[in-house]
């Protein structure tokens, strides 16, 4: 009788502490890779679609006042310059603002509840990264946001006001638009290659859509701008090689002439 009183005592014993050890195994969050450490996690509290209405409502905002400015300072603003002016101040809005909260605060998204920290832990589902302050996104979104943000508004004025600069202003912006998408993907991705640690849930969803679909247009349009700069910038360089060219040729004719007269002066 004490035998079987004290086995079972044993066996409730056992059993309570494998149904820890299972708690304790059990992710408190659904990001990638399992078992990855993202302290006072809390889920969002408003849907995927109310955050993407609020984010389009900012940006819809921030795009529809840069064009009426833009075109109550320069009326002459043809509808490709409008485009391009959009997609720089988008991206200046962007850079500096969304992208800037996460730099001054990616200790704290993980807990927060704004509209701002709610968005970053859902592309989160994409890139944990974001939610562990990882050195390589800090480190790369602080040059973003103090350096290619403000360039990108640079872009902006400098299109309103047909600065001769604006070709200059964009192949930097090109330039760092591509390089910085290559080392995002490239690292995320061959981390995945080399140790099978990816940091996007495998789904569709975050990994075609979230991950990949959502920077595409930062390697397709940047590559498209860039081509069409290289091309204004050679086009300027032949017309001013030519200009060169005849002034040269006018010089020399123009020293000849001289020559001939004072000859003929002796």
């Amino acid at each position: 009788m004490d035998g079987s009183w004290w086995s079972s005592i044993v066996n409730r014993a056992s059993s309570a502490e494998v149904e820890i050890q299972i708690e304790d195994l059990t992710p408190s969050h659904p990001y990638y890779p399992l078992g990855v450490t993202i302290p006072a996690y809390a889920s969002n509290e408003a849907p995927v679609p109310v955050l993407l209405t609020a984010l389009g409502g900012m940006l819809g905002f921030a795009l529809l006042g840069a064009s009426a400015i833009a075109l109550k300072i320069n009326p002459n603003l043809t509808k490709s310059n409008i485009a391009l002016l959009c997609w720089f101040v988008m991206n200046g809005f962007l850079h500096c603002f969304f992208e800037g909260y996460f730099v001054l605060n990616h200790a704290t998204i993980a807990s927060s509840q704004n509209v701002l920290a709610q968005l970053w832990k859902e592309y989160a589902l994409s890139d944990s990264r974001y939610l562990t302050s990882d050195f390589f996104m800090l480190s790369v979104e602080s040059i973003t946001v103090f350096i290619w943000g403000p360039l990108c508004f640079a872009n902006a004025v400098s299109i309103v006001r047909g600065s001769p600069a604006r070709h200059v202003l964009r192949i930097i912006v090109c330039m760092a638009h591509l390089y910085g998408v290559a080392l995002y993907y490239s690292t995320s991705l061959c981390e995945t290659y080399f140790t099978g640690r990816s940091h996007s849930r495998p789904e569709f969803l975050y990994f075609w859509i979230y991950y990949v679909g959502f920077n595409l247009p930062w390697a397709v349009i940047p590559a498209i701008l860039l081509y069409d700069s290289a091309r204004a910038v050679t086009r300027a360089m032949r017309a001013l090689d030519k200009v060169d060219i005849a002034l040269n040729a006018h010089r020399h004719r123009q020293d000849g002439i001289g020559a001939l007269e004072s000859k003929k002066m002796k």
